[in-house]
């Protein structure tokens, strides 16, 4: 009888091809309390797929699990002390999404530095009668200081666009400093504050953590200069909203250009739709069709080396194996 593997929110087809030739794999979408989806999970050996939550009362209902392998780079859905606990991994897809977040990061800073979603807005109201106001000017890229919040792999790749495409000056902040990106990008180490305090642009790539939950709320953005960009495009509750919201209210800052929300899908009523300084996009971070063949595919050798007893490339709970 093959293993059963059950496929969570989505999986691109040739993963699911690729799967069913040996597996018994079901794709279930949002359906939590449907007896269906329960039954499949109590005899499913794996789970692959978007934010499967890997809590405790989840977990209570799959007795059988051996991994749960994540389609992202990142894993806050999953409690990874618990999954240690019941000798249950969890894996995650680091790296082949990297330059694809960095160039959505580009073109979210360039589409709301030069408001392009305002003023396509603009063209297409037939608003466009002449020369463009002074007052719908958008501001400068290149040559500007981008203060990075988060150093890792995606962080590198985007210092790498502005620091070569846009001749900005980088400025980072991370639990370590990195020697490499400083050699490699000019980089220069900041403490959260001086970082918040010089820069231009402000980019958050974070993992979401509890030491990263809420780090950036209304004490961050008064730190901030008034014409000052902020972007996020690391996880929705890695900053306070109703603080950004204000900040943006009360011009504490200029901009913002936003990947992530609080609540995704966002609310229709959440303020931050209402703003013409805000570029909004539905967490697109590494939605190119080649990247999320790519992710799942990496799911998917996760998934298929866990269930054969082996360790797993991207392992994430490393103290499982002494279980």
């Amino acid at each position: 009888m093959k293993k059963k593997i059950l496929a969570y929110q989505s999986l691109e087809q040739p993963v699911y091809d690729r799967l069913v030739e040996d597996y018994d794999v079901r794709l279930f979408k949002n359906a939590e309390h449907d007896t269906e989806f329960l039954e499949f999970l109590r005899e499913a050996e794996g789970v692959i797929g978007f934010e499967f939550p890997g809590n405790a009362a989840m977990l209570d209902k799959a007795p059988n699990l051996k991994i749960i392998s994540n389609v992202s780079v990142g894993y806050n859905n999953l409690h990874l002390d618990e999954l240690t606990k019941r000798g249950i991994m969890g894996t995650n897809t680091p790296g082949v999404l990297d330059d694809t977040v960095a160039d959505m990061a580009m073109g979210l800073m360039l589409a709301t530095a030069r408001r392009m979603p305002e003023l396509d807005g603009y063209v297409k109201q037939g608003l466009w009668k002449g020369l463009l106001p002074n007052d719908l000017f958008g501001m400068d890229v290149h040559h500007k200081t981008l203060g990075i919040i988060g150093m890792g792999r995606i962080g590198s790749a985007i210092a790498k666009r502005a620091r070569f495409g846009f001749d900005m000056d980088i400025l980072y902040h991370t639990r370590k400093k990195k020697p490499e990106a400083e050699e490699q990008f000019n980089a220069s180490y900041r403490s959260l504050e001086n970082l918040l305090k010089e820069s231009d642009y402000v980019c958050l790539v974070t993992p979401l953590t509890d030491e990263t939950r809420g780090m950036i709320g209304s004490e961050q953005f008064r730190l901030m200069k008034p014409s000052a960009i902020f972007l996020n495009i690391s996880r929705g509750d890695t900053v306070v909203e109703e603080d950004l919201i204000d900040a943006l209210q009360q011009n504490e800052i200029a901009a913002a250009g936003l990947d992530v929300f609080a609540q995704e899908p966002v609310d229709t009523s959440n303020p931050l739709l209402q703003m013409k300084n805000v570029v909004t996009l539905p967490h697109i971070g590494s939605s190119t069709y080649e990247t999320e063949v790519a992710m799942a595919q990496l799911a998917a050798d996760n998934l298929t080396t866990g269930l054969e007893g082996k360790k797993p490339e991207n392992l994430l709970n490393l103290d499982v194996l002494g279980r």
